[in-house]
């Protein structure tokens, strides 16, 4: 019988594939940073409307990952220090905070990022050493609106993010044994 037991988890052990997996997507119509800074790369300052924006899939009422900003959004985002002089800012900026609250902006926060655990099994189930790969992208974009026109745009992100995380616990699932134990003893 032990002769089993001991055999079953070294088999499990080496089992990786019953390590857990995660994704976390925002909604988003890409599929990747490419195809949301295509889609930037659409919008003409100045010309392009926010009827187009929502044939771009730009629309804050179908897009839930869109946030409105108002007049004092723009503000903290563009003037966030008084030492930042406001001639140095890009003409589209300038434009809106001279239109005050007849500007409003739209800011895009669309992401990807998928966790894999990997390694031995038994280490990880008792949390002794857990291994995490990340891989995924994010992208953002600011777009500020004056008359239902576009007359500023700003893009970035990262295109591709990936790291390994590796958490390790001497004590296992003792761990934090010891912190539970004293916030008990001492309030």
């Amino acid at each position: 019988m032990l002769t089993s037991v001991i055999v079953a988890c070294l088999a499990i052990s080496a089992c990786s594939d019953l390590l857990p997996k995660s994704e976390s997507r925002t909604y988003s119509p890409w599929k990747n940073y490419e195809e949301a800074q295509e889609t930037f790369d659409k919008i003409v300052p100045h010309e392009t409307t926010v009827q187009e924006l929502k044939a771009l899939k730009l629309d804050p009422r179908d897009n839930p990952n869109i946030t409105i900003l108002n007049y004092s959004d723009v503000l903290r985002r563009f003037l966030p220090s008084p030492s930042i002089n406001p001639a140095d800012l890009d003409a589209g900026v300038k434009e809106c905070i001279e239109a005050k609250t007849d500007c409003q902006g739209y800011e895009v926060n669309q992401s990807f990022q998928k966790r894999k655990r990997y390694g031995n099994f038994l280490l990880d189930f008792f949390s002794f050493r857990r291994k995490t790969d990340v891989a995924g992208w994010s992208f953002n974009g600011v777009l500020l609106i004056k008359n239902g026109t576009i007359i500023y745009k700003l893009t970035g992100g990262q295109p591709a993010i990936h790291s390994n995380e590796d958490e390790l616990n001497p004590l296992g699932p003792l761990q934090g044994f010891g912190n539970a134990a004293a916030s008990r003893i001492i309030p």
